[in-house]
């Protein structure tokens, strides 16, 4: 299927064009939002041939491209007029909209970032093979590359505009007003500024990030006063204007220096860990990757990351444990097709593995490591490990780019020891990932082994559980399987297995007799333990989290002994739905791989108490 047919069949799962309020691609995903979500079918967009993966994740719906993403983001708006000044408010909490807001604003600059950082590196290269740094070539070349980062507020400013709702060539002439040649020049001289007898504070906003961003955030508020105020026949020049007027002022004298405080903030906290606990951070990030991409909590640090490429030429933040932790997922499928006897999964895993060694890991940690928890912990460990050697030796990355062994550029500079380090680093990674799967993390179930010829199923895995358990419906509707669930961690099985409930109305009972094992605090989910050992989670709707508790009542606490249909937790079904959101109840066998399987009952109608699902 060539770009223009994925395209194609991507709108048609989506609404068409018109429903599209905005598109945007970072490396490897599609990232849209939509006016009318209801339009939106992610399982069939999960089967487009070439389509990796899809999901709705911090208020964004993002479709698993691969390194063709650039491609089919331009093929899709070529085919329709794509109305981004259409977005309608985003209902959620509070977290996923900055999260939003930080991934619409930076991901469009990306690219600009990227050329300038590896022409920067280029630049090294030509050095160190014999270039003069005083010729002619050198120079334009070094320009070329500062303007990327010079002109950051400008670029910024564009894409902040388009985000929140504001005229982008206003806020692009804002940009310009902090960079002018005539404030440079105050700024350079040093001699105190005034505006209408208000100090204006000298500072360089060249490649800065915080002000401008303040600066159209104020915007968005004038400019909307202004529309309101300015008469008919004459809001055609005086909206601007007053726009311009209230705006350029405000962030001279007060936005602006807040920004620039922000950013040396930043800059010291970051001086400081890199002077003190270098080696902390990317053993943390190298760590914790997987989980901050599952959650979209990765993007809150971007503002972190372009200060520092703009204050430093580089970032120590993300990269160097975002480099080790690609390679650990790369590392960890790579082992399991080794292991695996089934010759499908073993074809899967090797693709996946080579893959996220190249610094695409989507179809390694949705097809393969979060799979298995040992997997995923195996990689967790090696990030960890490699990591700590990349902070202890300094690694830094000079550009953005998604870190693998193709984009090993983006870690030369001045040092020539800094992308050797990188390199070791993921060969610690990778060795210590590939021996703990094959040690600990990778066990082949007896489905997997089933697979591969001659071989005889043994009456018990050994170190499994092996007694029957049946665990009952806690509420009255009608089964449906996990895949068919609108979330990716329940569809793909990454939580457990179990089976879900379309409830009939708004009663959690218990499925049997055992434990409450934890209630959480927006009452929505609920942790149960069988006396058997079973390990449960009822999930009441899908990203109901965002409720905070509102339209739940919770019947019982944690540590409670409950019987078989003790009423649990009561929820407004109507009221859920009203507001927006889906009230399937998935409930899953959390400790999943202490059995040998999880055996759903036929879809179709269930009362509470009746049999759900059985465990082997």
């Amino acid at each position: 299927m060539n770009h223009y047919e994925l395209a194609k069949e991507i709108l048609d799962h989506v609404g068409g064009s018109s429903n599209i309020t905005q598109l945007t691609n970072c490396a490897t995903r599609l990232r849209m939002n939509f006016k009318d979500e209801s339009k939106i079918d992610l399982n069939k967009i999960k089967e487009i041939s070439g389509v990796l993966g899809a999901a709705k994740k911090s208020g964004q719906y993002q479709i698993i491209i691969g390194t063709d993403v650039s491609n089919v983001c331009e093929g899709i708006r070529k085919m329709g007029q794509i109305d981004e000044a259409a977005a309608p408010a985003k209902k959620g909490g509070k977290l996923d909209a900055l999260m939003d807001i930080f991934a619409s604003i930076f991901t469009p600059v990306i690219p600009a970032i990227t050329a300038a950082g590896m022409i920067k590196a280029i630049l090294v290269i030509c050095v160190l093979l014999g270039m003069n740094k005083d010729s002619q070539v050198y120079s334009i070349l070094s320009f070329i590359a500062d303007a990327g980062f010079y002109f950051l507020p400008v670029m910024l400013a564009f894409s902040s505009a388009k985000k929140l709702g504001c005229n982008p060539y206003l806020a692009v002439m804002i940009g310009g007003i902090l960079l002018h040649p005539n404030f440079a020049k105050m700024v350079s001289a040093g001699d105190p500024v005034f505006f209408l007898g208000l100090p204006v504070k000298l500072v360089n906003y060249g490649s800065s990030v915080i002000p401008i961003i303040l600066a159209v955030w104020l915007m968005t508020y004038v400019e909307r006063f202004a529309d309101k105020i300015s008469p008919k026949p004459v809001k055609f020049f005086m909206k601007p204007v007053l726009t311009i007027l209230i705006v350029a002022p405000v962030v001279l004298v007060v936005l602006g220096p807040i920004g620039s405080y922000i950013g040396t903030v930043i800059a010291t906290v970051t001086d400081f860990l890199n002077n003190h606990v270098r080696w902390l951070v990317p053993m943390l990030m190298g760590a914790f990757m997987p989980l901050l991409v599952l959650t979209g909590m990765h993007w809150s640090f971007l503002p972190i990351l372009m200060t520092s490429y703009s204050t430093y030429g580089y970032e120590a933040v993300m990269g160097p444990g975002s480099l080790v932790s690609n390679i650990c997922q790369g590392a960890a499928s790579l082992c399991v097709a080794l292991k695996s006897k089934d010759r499908q999964f073993k074809q899967q895993a090797s693709s996946a593995g080579i893959t996220a060694l190249m610094g695409i890991t989507e179809p390694a940690m949705y097809g393969v490591t979060i799979k298995y928890k040992k997997v995923l912990l195996s990689v967790m460990l090696g990030g960890a490990a490699g990591g700590f050697y990349a902070g202890l030796m300094g690694v830094v990355r000079y550009t953005s780019g998604t870190p693998g062994l193709l984009s090993l550029p983006i870690f030369i500079g001045e040092n020539p020891m800094n992308v050797v380090n990188a390199l070791i680093s993921c060969v610690i990674g990778f060795s210590i990932t590939f021996l703990l799967t094959w040690f600990y993390g990778f066990k082949e179930t007896d489905n997997d082994k089933a697979a591969a010829p001659g071989y005889n199923k043994p009456e018990e895995e050994p170190g499994l559980k092996s007694k029957k358990i049946i665990i009952s419906s806690p509420v009255n509707g009608e089964k449906v399987s996990l895949s068919k669930v609108n979330d990716e961690t329940f569809a793909k099985e990454i939580a457990g297995k179990g089976m879900a409930v379309e409830p009939a109305d708004g009663r959690i009972t218990a499925p049997f007799d055992g434990e409450v094992v934890t209630v959480f605090r927006t009452k929505h989910v609920i942790g149960l333990r069988s006396n058997e050992g079973a390990e449960l989670m009822i999930h009441i709707g899908i990203d109901t989290v965002e409720l905070e508790g509102k339209h739940f009542t919770v019947h019982v606490s944690d540590g409670d002994q409950v019987k078989t249909g003790d009423l649990l937790i009561e929820f407004d079904k109507q009221a859920i739905e009203a507001a927006g959101y889906e009230t399937v109840v998935p409930v899953i066998v959390t400790n999943t791989g202490d059995y040998l399987d999880i055996i759903p009952s036929e879809e179709g109608p269930v009362k509470s108490g009746q049999q759900l699902f059985t465990i082997l």
